[in-house]
């Protein structure tokens, strides 16, 4: 995958009306981009391209995975993605992506590479935050999350160092000003 020409859909020869279009994006795609935050991917795209005789609507549907590192364990896991993206084009004197649903591009141009768009819309659909299924359900087993359990401060134990501790009387005053406040 040296360029992305099979993401272009040239236009002129389509008749107006509904056409679909399928891809299939794995980790050589996001190689193209220089992006290395997944491992490998198996995405599948669906692109419903609506040609009308002044304008196109794109209407993209993503599903699949990515293979992520987990934030808490770096244990690598598939992330499971589902993203929509709808984009509509229109023709101007010259290229303008300023608005992120509206594309204008010129008059001149016969093709529409919708690689970026596929590539924007995984990245975005994938969470900021990575946690392996197993984690959530107790069946990983990892080193570093023992370790992590090893170090968990009990909640109880933390309430009861906090009663022993002396408290300096000025802030019980500032409690009771709280709780008159409050009651008011």
């Amino acid at each position: 995958m040296k360029d992305l020409k099979e993401f272009n859909i040239s236009f002129i020869g389509l008749k107006d009306g509904e056409h679909h279009f399928e891809y299939v994006i794995k980790k050589e795609f996001f190689e193209f981009y220089n992006y290395d935050e997944f491992n490998n991917s198996n995405v599948h795209v669906n692109v419903l391209f609506l040609k009308k005789t002044t304008m196109f609507e794109l209407d993209f549907k993503l599903t699949g995975w990515v293979e992520v590192a987990c934030d808490v364990t770096n244990e690598m896991f598939q992330q499971p993605i589902s993203s929509n993206l709808k984009l509509i084009v229109n023709f101007g004197k010259e290229y303008n992506d300023e608005n992120e649903e509206i594309l204008i591009i010129p008059y001149s141009e016969h093709t529409l590479n919708v690689a970026q768009y596929i590539y924007e819309a995984i990245v975005l659909a994938v969470p900021t935050k990575r946690i392996h299924p197993g984690i959530e359900d107790g069946t990983l087993n990892s080193d570093i999350l023992d370790k992590l359990k090893e170090f968990e401060i009990n909640r109880e134990e933390n309430e009861k160092i906090e009663d022993n501790q002396d408290i300096d009387p000025r802030w019980n005053k500032l409690k009771d000003i709280l709780i008159d406040k409050n009651k008011e």
